[in-house]
């Protein structure tokens, strides 16, 4: 995706278990990622099947993202909604687990969402703009024109997420 990329953190393991670094400014620049974090938040779900998304925030508050899993496995989403780019309207998913140690940085004019696993997962997101409620936007989780193939049928989602509109309505 254009854009988007599956950061692997490194491990250090000994006895007492390991160590990672989830966060470092100066890499993220030398790679020419954006490196500013405002906001870390964190999204707790009980059970199995729990859908969330597919979110985003209108300009000025676009935000980028770095989602990692910490507790349990989600099968995670992210939409391009860039006119310009060559991944415009396309999807991709990957398995976020806290014993993958794997991470999704998304880039600004991204949708993002989930839909757990498992039953209690927890997820860290790090966003590079302050949340705006009057800036906040969604889309459909079974919105055709994308046609996402959640894992789970009969997924829990919250009357927010069930009330947006399907992206052509936008």
């Amino acid at each position: 995706m254009n854009g988007a990329y599956l950061i692997e953190l490194e491990r250090s393991e000994d006895e007492r278990g390991f160590f990672t670094r989830v966060w470092d400014k100066k890499l993220y620049e030398e790679k020419g990622l954006n490196s500013e974090l405002l906001q870390i938040s964190l999204s707790y779900s009980k059970k199995r099947g729990t859908l969330r998304g597919m979110h985003f925030q209108k300009k000025p508050f676009e935000e980028t993202k770095l989602v990692r899993c910490t507790k349990g496995k989600i099968f995670d989403v992210i939409i391009d909604l860039q006119p310009e780019s060559s991944t415009y309207k396309k999807w991709f998913s990957i398995e976020l687990s806290a014993d993958n140690l794997q991470a999704l940085y998304i880039p600004e004019g991204f949708a993002h969402g989930f839909q757990t696993l498992e039953d209690s997962c927890e997820v860290c997101y790090h966003m590079s703009n302050w949340f705006s409620l009057e800036h906040a936007r969604g889309i459909r989780w079974d919105d055709k024109e994308f046609d996402i193939k959640w894992p789970i049928e009969n997924p829990i989602i919250s009357k927010k997420d069930l009330s947006y509109d399907r992206y052509d309505v936008k």
